[in-house]
């Protein structure tokens, strides 16, 4: 989720702008040089220069060529602040917006993992059907690992026809020559009663 971030030298324009707002710096009286105002509010020439300007452009004060700058407008401070709180108001908001559809799409995905639980569970109720899948759980080291189903060449090996992969907690139904097996997966497949010693010997046995 990204995050607006406001310009430091916009920061400094804001805190200027509340010194004339709450009358601490009063209307024609005479600001510091900019290379002093930089050192006042622990910024770069260059920063206080920019916020500077971006009061300047808005009438709240005007720079004296070599008298620094002048105050003009405690209204227009107070305009300027106002405005800038409701742009926060509206950045606020726009985050709690971004932390509920990531709360919802947390929410999907264990919805999805539990339709996924689900499914596991009824395959393994089908098992004592001649056509229900068996399954194996890939939890040791194999050096078949890492490739995919179709370099495998599972079948002519095995007699083993995958129907469904469980990969991260993501079922994947017909999963295709091209799906890489790892380690942690769960395959489901048909075939021959023999064809379990046979898959099994497949990944365990060389």
């Amino acid at each position: 989720m990204q995050t607006i971030r406001e310009p430091r030298y916009r920061k400094i324009a804001y805190q200027i702008a509340k010194k004339i707002a709450d009358n601490e710096y009063t209307v024609g009286s005479k600001l510091h040089a900019r290379s002093t105002l930089s050192v006042a509010f622990g910024v770069s020439s260059e920063t206080a220069r920019k916020a500077v300007s971006v009061l300047a452009d808005l009438q709240i004060v005007k720079p004296v060529h070599g008298s620094g700058v002048e105050v003009l407008s405690r209204e227009k401070a107070k305009d300027f602040l106002s405005q800038a709180q409701e742009t926060s108001d509206m950045q606020t908001i726009h985050t709690q917006i971004n932390q509920l559809i990531t709360s919802q799409k947390t929410e999907i995905k264990a919805l999805e993992n539990n339709l996924a639980l689900l499914f596991e569970q009824n395959q393994r109720v089908q098992r004592h059907s001649p056509l229900g899948p068996y399954e194996l759980d890939l939890n040791d080291d194999s050096s078949k690992f890492g490739q995919s189903i179709g370099s495998l060449t599972l079948w002519q090996n095995t007699g083993a026809t995958i129907v469904a992969l469980l990969h991260n907690d993501e079922l994947v139904v017909s999963p295709g020559p091209y799906a890489v097996i790892e380690r942690g997966d769960t395959l489901y497949f048909v075939g021959k009663e023999t064809t379990v010693q046979a898959v099994h010997k497949f990944f365990y046995h060389d």
